[in-house]
């Protein structure tokens, strides 16, 4: 790309977004995509986080015992044919890695979701049981301007 264009298309660019600027700080009125009146869109209750999280936890433990039945099978075969100067054996053994390797981001991706529900659940609990207080000290204290 020449570097005319790139100034053309910078140009360009920076005229479209000119013209409507992002603007992050309010919403849509009206029935638009994403406009919601003014009304809760996204309602998560403990018991919907708890029992998500409790299913990535239940799926990391079958995929930590399922998901490995083959690795010793396929390395020894990968090994096998590599000693009988096999090109497949090099190609098995690269399957065998990114097995291993994608596994491996699945097992991480499952705890940490399960994790990262289980805190939630607690620290919006934690978080409850504050406002509550706060706002039992507040109707308190109202109590004595009566």
């Amino acid at each position: 790309m020449a570097w005319n264009e790139w100034e053309q298309i910078k140009s360009e660019t920076s005229r479209r977004h000119s013209v409507a600027p992002t603007r992050l700080d309010h919403v849509a009125e009206g029935p638009g995509p994403g406009a919601s009146g003014g009304a809760a869109d996204l309602v998560v209750n403990s018991d919907d986080l708890g029992a998500v999280g409790h299913e990535a936890y239940l799926l990391y433990g079958r995929l930590s015992r399922d998901g490995d039945h083959a690795r010793p099978s396929t390395f020894n075969a990968s090994l096998a044919l590599t000693n009988g100067n096999f090109t497949s054996g090099s190609e098995l053994l690269k399957v065998h890695d990114r097995w291993n390797s994608q596994l491996r981001t699945l097992l991480d991706a499952c705890a940490h979701i399960s994790n990262h529900l289980d805190y939630s659940k607690s620290a919006h609990a934690k978080d409850d049981a504050d406002i509550v207080g706060d706002m039992l000290s507040v109707s308190k204290i109202n109590g004595y301007f009566e």
